[in-house]
């Protein structure tokens, strides 16, 4: 199986920075897309930032500010996320889908949510 670890959720100032990260071990054969997603109080479970080999992607709300990256040897994804805004306030998910050891398909993970609050 796989399990997912994640990190540095916290309480920050507007305007801060926070980094969070999150860390997949178990029987991991290979990871594809790494990625997080937040859900705010009320809302839907929304994309926040997603990274392949190739590409990535940022949701509008956070294009500038929020940087995905990840370590292909460790099998961590990161998000470094800047100049923070109340409406930032959520928790965050990693997700990662994997090929485990000995299948022929992949499947998403979740990571159990870091709360990343924005407030003076």
């Amino acid at each position: 199986q796989v399990q997912l670890a994640e990190s540095g959720g916290g309480l920050v100032q507007p305007g801060g920075s926070l980094r969070l990260s999150c860390a997949a071990s178990g029987s991991i054969s290979s990871v594809n897309v790494m990625g997080w997603y937040r859900q705010a109080p009320g809302k839907e479970r929304e994309l926040v930032a997603t990274i392949s080999r190739s590409t990535r992607r940022y949701a509008d709300s956070v294009k500038g500010r929020f940087t995905v990256s990840r370590d292909y040897t460790k099998n961590t994804v990161s998000l470094q996320m800047n100049s923070l805004k109340p409406e930032d306030t959520a928790v965050y998910y990693c997700n990662l889908w994997v090929v485990t050891i000995g299948s022929r398909y992949e499947y998403d993970y979740w990571g159990q949510g870091t709360q990343v609050t924005v407030s003076s």
